[in-house]
């Protein structure tokens, strides 16, 4: 068995996760390890954001159970918080097309699940609300071509 931590960021860090979606992500993940024959050791996210560690067989492809992970669980999302995701969803992606994973090797795995444990869930504030943020970075650009809105 591998032991392997990955990273799966929002797709473009539009989509705003709520902690009960951080926790139904969770559920949804470890029912797909599960029926790779993996187990989800770690889990835990942030807004736009969820960390992993997977403990996976030889004969399992990371890129297949990843693609997994994230296509089943995006689906499950987009079905059991419609209208949250709605309001954040661009371009029909949930998460990024991109992921990380790397090798566990060089780690204690003690460290590695320590620090995905250690993970902050912040409440949501104004601050941290995407569109919020969006409009922010805006107001902070100089005017261009079609004024200060060009983005």
């Amino acid at each position: 068995m591998r032991f392997t931590p990955c990273a799966f960021p929002c797709g473009y860090s539009l989509v705003y996760v709520t902690d009960p979606m951080l926790t139904r992500c969770g559920q949804i993940m470890a029912e797909v390890c599960d029926k790779f024959g993996a187990t989800l050791t770690e889990f835990n996210g942030d807004t736009d954001h969820v960390h992993l560690l997977i403990h996976y067989p030889p004969t399992v492809q990371l890129s297949t159970l990843v693609n997994s992970l994230k296509g089943v669980s995006a689906r499950y999302l987009r079905q059991e918080f419609p209208d949250h995701i709605q309001k954040y969803l661009w371009g029909n992606h949930f998460w990024s097309p991109s992921y990380f994973a790397a090798s566990a090797g060089g780690a204690p795995l003690a460290i590695v699940a320590e620090y995905i444990t250690n993970q902050q869930r912040p409440e949501p504030t104004k601050e941290s609300d995407p569109a919020t943020r969006h409009r922010a970075l805006q107001n902070q650009l100089p005017p261009g071509p079609e004024g200060p809105r060009f983005l």
